[in-house]
């Protein structure tokens, strides 16, 4: 399973989708990649393959950061969205 984490603007809250293959969450990311790069905002619509009732509609011009990660197992539950995380000391 293969997460895209969204920052947003004024939003302490990323906003996530899932995808169950790599090819797809990688052609997403490339896909809000492109939407970023735009001169103009454009809505984009989100789908989740983990929760099929899942659906997301937010402005480009509004995304501040895009990560893709792998979730695998037991590590998912554990882990937070971003490339940093510190663990508190005993």
């Amino acid at each position: 399973m293969y997460s895209l984490d969204l920052t947003l603007k004024y939003s302490p809250i990323p906003v996530s989708v899932q995808r169950k293959e790599a090819d797809a969450a990688q052609a997403l990311y490339q896909s809000v990649l492109e939407a970023m790069k735009g001169d103009y905002a454009t809505l984009l619509e989100l789908t989740c393959e983990k929760d099929e009732d899942k659906k997301i509609a937010l402005l480009s011009d509004q995304i501040s950061a895009v990560v893709l990660n792998k979730k695998s197992g037991a590590a998912a539950g554990g882990r937070v969205p971003g490339f940093f995380a510190t663990q508190a000391a005993e």
